[in-house]
Parts: structure tokens; sequence; C-alpha cells
């Protein structure tokens, strides 16, 4: 086992070599991650030194004296000593917008921004929405350029990504029309009507639909959140609002890639405390999605069979356990954490329908630890859970045969990208009735 001096004397010695070239800044931070965490060194193979029971934020320095109730739920939830990270806790009556009662509740305002949201987010069909699916993207996006080798230098779930220019960068390609509608919600409820949100609440919100205080940073929280549950089948994450916001653009290297390999993404995520059983939980959520930017000449296609439905037939088709029609495209990402080693046995737990619980209570956990991820000030939140939609128990495909015969053909036409804009937009799908109005176009799918 390598000395944690050694570590160091080689991380400062590689950093140099690899600073006098340009492009290295993902493997710079990789290193920094080894230097700041040595066990990772000698356990990136194995299920040694998994650090997914840390405590973040503010949580660290605090006696248990100290903390407030939902500073020791959320203490429970990341050590895993018990608590529930989802819940069905919902209003009875919703107070009146603009009531003395609906002041007097710091959640109030937040149910009723999660309800602006669902209208978006939910399609005619049922299923979930291309603004649901950026959403939750935008939640990992903000909140994963954080690790603890750079905390010091801040990042992490505080609506930056919104309230600066990151957005625009390679790495968080495709989220703009997402942070612009953000931005949109934002200065409805915080400029124009007042209520005290922030962007970085908002943000998770739609994810986990989260709140608080308000510091914009609420505002992407929030979405996230929502945007989960309304896809059918999926949890209802527990939300924690107050958030502080930051104009600071956060590190982007930090982001995983669609195509690194599975010891990569190991390192990386160990040092956001992500263990590779939390990872294979996480990335999940490519379940619903429909990729763009990954490979052009395909775009729209989605990453499993039933895209909008937050099921586990992205696990069985990515592993191959279930044969993928042609038209699911697979992260290289996503099949080398698959096949790995150390993230095979816990993906193997989510196949088949029985996977399916299983997934959400671990997705949930994972997801609530990703969204404090920079968080300096968790005694001080707040739990709005009651505020999001309720969840979604059961689903079927209003379009199974139109959607199946997408699905079974990888040619691109015109009749195809219609058919996947619609299903971006949770549309139901008839195939007929496109092929009609293209045939004087073409006539085939």
């Amino acid at each position: 086992m390598l000395s944690s001096t050694f570590i160091a004397t080689l991380g400062t010695i590689m950093s140099a070599l690899v600073g006098a070239f340009t492009g290295f800044a993902r493997m710079k931070q990789l290193m920094k991650i080894d230097v700041q965490n040595p066990a990772d060194l000698n356990n990136v193979g194995s299920t040694d030194g998994d650090d997914s029971f840390e405590l973040l934020g503010d949580l660290v320095t605090l006696s248990y004296p100290e903390l407030t109730q939902v500073g020791r739920d959320i203490s429970d939830i990341l050590m895993r000593l018990g608590g529930s990270p989802e819940s069905d806790v919902a209003y009875i009556e919703v107070p009146e917008l603009n009531s003395t009662a609906c002041a007097e509740d710091t959640c109030c305002v937040w149910k009723h921004i999660a309800d602006e949201m669902t209208e978006l987010f939910r399609g005619k069909s049922g299923r979930c929405t291309k603004w649901a699916r950026m959403a939750v993207r935008l939640g990992f996006h903000d909140a994963g350029a954080w690790s603890k080798a750079t905390a010091a230098e801040g990042g992490g779930a505080d609506g930056s990504i919104c309230l600066t220019d990151e957005y625009t960068l390679p790495e968080n390609g495709g989220l703009e029309d997402m942070c612009l509608q953000m931005l949109t919600w934002h200065d409805e409820w915080h400029n124009q009507k007042g209520f005290n949100i922030s962007m970085a609440d908002l943000i998770r919100k739609p994810v986990l639909f989260t709140i608080l205080w308000c510091r914009e940073s609420w505002v992407q929280k929030m979405g996230a959140n929502v945007a989960t549950v309304v896809c059918p089948l999926g949890p209802r994450v527990r939300s924690f609002v107050g958030r502080a916001d930051s104009a600071v653009v956060n590190k982007v290297e930090l982001l995983p890639s669609p195509f690194s390999d599975a010891v990569d993404l190991i390192r990386l995520f160990r040092g956001k405390t992500i263990s590779p059983h939390s990872l294979v939980a996480l990335i999940g959520a490519h379940t619903t999605s429909q990729q763009r930017l990954t490979n052009v000449t395909r775009a729209g296609d989605p990453q499993d069979s039933t895209p909008g439905v937050w099921d586990v037939l992205y696990y069985d088709e990515t592993y191959g356990s279930v044969e993928a029609p042609e038209r699911v495209f697979k992260f290289p990402s996503d099949v080398a954490l698959a096949k790995y080693s150390i993230t095979a046995k816990e993906w193997v737990s989510f196949l088949g329908t029985a996977g399916q619980d299983h997934w959400n209570t671990d997705y949930a956990r994972a997801y609530i630890r990703l969204s404090l991820l920079g968080v300096n000030n968790i005694n001080e939140l707040t739990e709005c859970t009651k505020a999001l939609p309720a969840r979604v128990l059961e689903y079927k495909n209003p379009d199974q045969k139109s959607m199946d015969e997408w699905l079974n053909s990888s040619r691109v036409s015109l009749t195809s990208e219609e058919i996947a804009e619609r299903v971006e937009l949770g549309g139901v799908v008839d195939i007929n009735s496109i092929i009609s109005s293209n045939t004087s176009r073409e006539n085939e799918l």
C-alpha cells in the first residue's frame, strides 16, 4: 500500500507534467482527487473504502445536540442510520397563494411553483417531457461540479449554472433552454411576485422539488425533484430548501463524460463522496432520456425503449439481459459501468420489475447526497417534500404499437424525426397519422 506522503509527492510531480500541456483539465482534477483521498488509489478496484456514509457541509462540524430536526434527518440519511429518503407526505389543503396562511408556510409558495412546473413536465401521453428530463440533468450538472479536493474553491448545488454563463460551456451543452426557463420562473416568482426563492433550490425542486428561504439556488433543486416524480414510476424524493446562490462559475471539468471508463468514473464520483453503489443508482436517470449531442446523427434516440418513463428497463437493456431495439442508444460510459466487476453487482440488483423499488430508494438516497454537495447551511434547511406532486405508481403507454414500430427501426427520416420530437414533448405517437401527413415527402419510417 502506498504511503500518503509518496502519493502527495507523486501527485505534485504529475500535476506539474500534465500542466505543461493543454486539454488535460479533467485529468488534473482526477489527480487532485487522488491526492486529497489516497485511499481511492488503493480501493478504486474494490468495494473497500466506500465513502458514501460521509457527512457534508456544516454537518461535519456540528455536534448532535446542535442539530435541528432537519439536520438530524439528513445526517441519518447520509450515514444510512435510518430514515427513508422517500416520502408521500402531502398537503391536505393548499393555502391560497397570497393568503396570510401561505405567507406563514415556507413551503406554500413552492407548492404553487411545483404545480406550474408539472404542467410543463407532463405530456398528454402521461410520460414526462424533455423539460422534465432537462430539469433532472440540470440538477446533476449544477451540483456535480464539486469535489472534496476543490471544496475550498466553492462549487456544488449553488445555482451558478444558470446565474452565470456556465450553462453555455460545452460540458453543459443541451441545457441552454432549461436554464432560460429557470431564469423565467425565477423572474416570475422572485422578481415580479416578490417571493423569497433561490435559483439553487429552484433547480432542485424540479428534480426533487426542494425549497426554502430564497436564495436563487432553490429554484433549480426543486425543479429536478418535481421532474423525477412527474415521470411515471419515479420516486418521491425528500426535498429540502434554503440553499445559497453563487454567481461564480463552477469547475465543469469535474463533470463526467459519456465516454469515460468505469475506473475514471468511480474515482471522479468518490471524490464527491459518492460510492460506486450510489453512482450506479444515479446513472439510472438515463432511463427517461433521448440523447441529442453525444451522437448528432442519431439525435432524438432514447437510452432505453421507454423514454419518458422512470422504469428499470434501462438497466436491462444496457446490461444486455433484455435485447434493446435498434433505436436505443447506449452511452459507452453506461455500458462500461454495467460490465465492470465493482459496479456490475449493484447494476444486476436493479434488473427486472422486481428491482424498481430497490432502485427508487437507492436513487433517492444518492440524489439527496448529490443535491447537498457544496451546501454549508444544511442544518438550517427546511423540508418541503409536501409540495411535490403525487407519484405515479402504474403506467402503460397508450401508443405502444406506434412506439414499438419507431423503436425497431434505425432509419433517419422526416417521420422518425417528427416522432422523436413528439416523444420529447410527451405527446401520443400515431405513426399512421404522421406518415400520412408526410406522404408527399416520404412514406416510410
